[in-house]
This record gives structure tokens, C-alpha cells and sequence, in this order.
């Protein structure tokens, strides 16, 4: 009676925000399906009085909920709030839900970017909450596992930046490439630009076609720069093209950069093994160039990498699904860790 007593004792409710989105659909089946979670609310203000099988069918007899109209005071039981909402969104309702004491983990950009001129340059709106962003913690547990412990906002990674950090990071921060001249290629499914409809995101338009888009001014751009050049503590001199491929998810990004004093193989493994040999979710590979159907439905990220020594260079290889390790996975990592489980609850 006494373990068990324990365990209820640390069951925690979580509501979301913005549960009728491709995010939305992936974090409520994680968290249906994770042992110290209780759904409390969902919100999605269009579908507000549909049950949640109506709108993602997956849910059929599986868990009987329904949307309502976000209202801050409807959370009240809950210990967790996410916000799987596009950028923009929740610094409309954070500040509101932090008053009331709640953990919160945004899906979007509003508070990824310390630099309040930057979101705004980038992300092409006004900051209304700009007195929160200092309160903020970037998510990304292989790097911020103590500060996301004692967060209240946690503001979970982009999905590009997440395929882009990791495997960058540990070199830039032991010196094992050059800091400047960093390129970075990335394909991504059509998931990843949510379900909002588009005609450029019909099947008709992205079939049988490659398209790069935002070319020099995607938004994730200065989240990839900021956090890498925070980690190296140095400037990061990077160029960033993201790419539209006919798959419904998935991020593919190869990324080159200049060697420095003739390291091995060898060395590049030993750095991922110094800073990932206790990250559940990073794979590394010295061998095997990583594929997205290895990671689907999954929240792990798989890197592997070919040195070019006769030119002085590297290609280093990652793969994540967008909606998990890129959003939703990444989220309920980040909730684990604020609430002391396993980092690996629910997601393996």
C-alpha cells in the first residue's frame, strides 16, 4: 500500500492548450499513455464542445473528452499547463497562468529569444509580454537539465533547432570545429508547418517536389545561433536553409563545417559521449548515416557524421520526428524533469 500510495501521491493533471493541432494530437496521446499523468482540460476555442474523438479519431474509446474555450481560471486543478499553439499565442495567456502558479510549457516561439528585437525582427510581431521572457528556460534538457528543474516557463525547442543543436553543440563547445562558416540543410515533412490549411501545403503542391522556403529569414534562425553561441561562448557564424519534402514528418539536416587541428573520428565521438552518455534520447553513430524512419514515432534524435580530413571538413547527419523529439516528446521530457520522474516516463 505504500509504494502505491506513493505513486498516486505524485500523479500530477495537465491541461492543453491548442489540443486540435498536429502537436496538440501527438502531447495528448503521450500524456493518455503516461502513468503519472491525469488529462485535466483541453482547449481548442473551434472545436470548444466537440469531444476530442470527433476531431482526432484516434481517441475513438480511448479517452472521453472534451475541447472547451480557454478560460485561465478552468485550470485551476492543474499542476502543468502546455501551449501547443502557434508562435504568438501564448504571450497572450502566460503571464495569466503563471500569476495563478502554474508550470508552463510553450510549444512556440514567444519565449524562446532573450533578445526581445530579435523575436520581433524575426518573428514579425510585437512581444506583449516581454516582462516574462527573462523567467523562461530553453528546454532542451541534454543542455539545461538544472535550470528546467526549477522552471515555471519552459519554452520547448523548435523542432529545426533541436535537429541543429544537439549535434552541433558539443563540437563548437570543445573546439572541434570552427566556429564560423557553419551551414546547415534541412528537410522537413509537412507536419511541421502545422494544420492550418494552406495551398501550398496540398498534396497537388508538395507531391513529387523539393522546395526551400524563408531562405536568410526563417525564425529559427537566431534560436540556433543564440543557443549555440551560449553553449561555445562564442560567436557562431551559421547559414540555415530549410526545405519542404513530400513526407508527413520528419527532419533531415545535414550540416558542414571546418575541422580544426586534424581530429579523428575518434575525437568527434568522444565529445557526443562526454556531454550525451547520460542523454536518454541522443544515439550516436560513427558508422551508420542516420534515417528518419528509424526515429518515427519516437523521441530520440539519431546522429552520424563523415570526416573529410584532405579538405578540412565534417558533415554531421541528424534525424528527429518533428512532432515528438521536435515538439510534443520534447515537452513531456522537459515535464518529467520539473517534476522529478524518470526522464524517460512514457516515452519509451
Amino acid at each position: 500500500m505504500g509504494d502505491r500510495a506513493e505513486i498516486l501521491r505524485k500523479e500530477i493533471k495537465a491541461s492543453v492548450l491548442g489540443g486540435s493541432g498536429y502537436s496538440g494530437l501527438e502531447l495528448l496521446k503521450i500524456l493518455s499513455g503516461h502513468p503519472r499523468v491525469h488529462i485535466d482540460k483541453v482547449f481548442a476555442n473551434k472545436s470548444a464542445g466537440k469531444f476530442l474523438h470527433e476531431v482526432h479519431p484516434w481517441f475513438k474509446n480511448r479517452l472521453d473528452v472534451r475541447f472547451e474555450s480557454f478560460a485561465a481560471e478552468s485550470v485551476c486543478a492543474s499542476d502543468v499547463v502546455f501551449i501547443a499553439l502557434p508562435s504568438g499565442e501564448a504571450m497572450n495567456v502566460v503571464p495569466q497562468l503563471l500569476s495563478l502558479g502554474k508550470k508552463v510549457i510553450d510549444f512556440g516561439g514567444d519565449f524562446r529569444l532573450k533578445d526581445i528585437s530579435l523575436y520581433e525582427t524575426f518573428y514579425k510581431r510585437t512581444h506583449s509580454a516581454p516582462e516574462v521572457v527573462a523567467q523562461a528556460v530553453y528546454g532542451m534538457p541534454e543542455w539545461n537539465l538544472s535550470a528546467i528543474k526549477s522552471a515555471s516557463l519552459i519554452a520547448n525547442p523548435g523542432c529545426y533547432p533541436t535537429s541543429a543543436i544537439l549535434p552541433l553543440a558539443p563540437l563548437l563547445k570543445d573546439g572541434l570545429i570552427s566556429n564560423k562558416g557553419i551551414a546547415v540543410n534541412s528537410l522537413s515533412g509537412v507536419s511541421g508547418a502545422g494544420r492550418s490549411a494552406s495551398s501550398e501545403l496540398s498534396f497537388v503542391e508538395v507531391n513529387e517536389s523539393v522546395k526551400a522556403y524563408k531562405v536568410g529569414a526563417h525564425q529559427h534562425i537566431p534560436e540556433i545561433k543564440t543557443t549555440l553561441e551560449a553553449i561555445a561562448g562564442s560567436s557562431v557564424s551559421i547559414t540555415f536553409v530549410p526545405h519542404l519534402i513530400p513526407i508527413t514528418r520528419g527532419i533531415y539536416s545535414s550540416i558542414y563545417a571546418e575541422i580544426r587541428n586534424n581530429i579523428t573520428a575518434e575525437d568527434v565521438i568522444r565529445s557526443y559521449q562526454k556531454y550525451y552518455s547520460s542523454a536518454p534520447f541522443v544515439r550516436v553513430s560513427e558508422s551508420a548515416i542516420p534515417e528518419i524512419k528509424n526515429v518515427l514515432y519516437s523521441n530520440y534524435i539519431d546522429i552520424g557524421f563523415r570526416l573529410y580530413p584532405d579538405n578540412n571538413h565534417i558533415i554531421i547527419f541528424s534525424v528527429i520526428d518533428n512532432l515528438v523529439k521536435g515538439a510534443a516528446g520534447q515537452a513531456v521530457q522537459n515535464m518529467n524533469i520539473l517534476f522529478d520522474y524518470d526522464e524517460t516516463e512514457g516515452l519509451l
